[in-house]
């Protein structure tokens, strides 16, 4: 699970670069800004938790409870595909019905949080 959370990570964190890259210099001229700032929160979001796969990649071989690590690795990373991605997908197409599915991935990154705590813990 090592390397494959640090895949994740790695390219999450490419992603959220060359999205962010993709918004400030193309998107900023073609949506108002208020669907700018969607956008950018999703890119934060992506960058922040891609960061924390590849912490979670480290900290797997680390803490003896890796399981429950694997398991916060594994719920952040849907966070990033639900939240970002829906913040995405809200902000290029202005289709309301991606709006519920973002608390959706703000509880998965939630949860990916308690979960690794808790393996710090025990």
């Amino acid at each position: 699970m090592i390397k494959l959370f640090l895949l994740l990570g790695s390219v999450n964190a490419f992603l959220s670069v060359a999205l962010g890259a993709f918004g400030a210099h193309y998107l900023k001229q073609k949506l108002t800004p208020d669907k700018l700032d969607v956008f950018q929160t999703g890119v934060h979001y992506h960058m922040i938790h891609a960061i924390a796969l590849i912490l979670i990649a480290l900290l797997s071989e680390k803490l003896a409870n890796s399981s429950m690590v694997n398991a916060s690795g594994w719920a952040i990373f849907i966070g990033i595909i639900l939240f970002s991605g829906s913040l995405y997908a809200l902000s290029l197409t202005g289709l309301k019905v991606f709006g519920p599915i973002t608390p959706l991935g703000g509880l998965s990154f939630l949860i990916g949080w308690i979960l690794l705590a808790i393996a710090a813990l025990k």
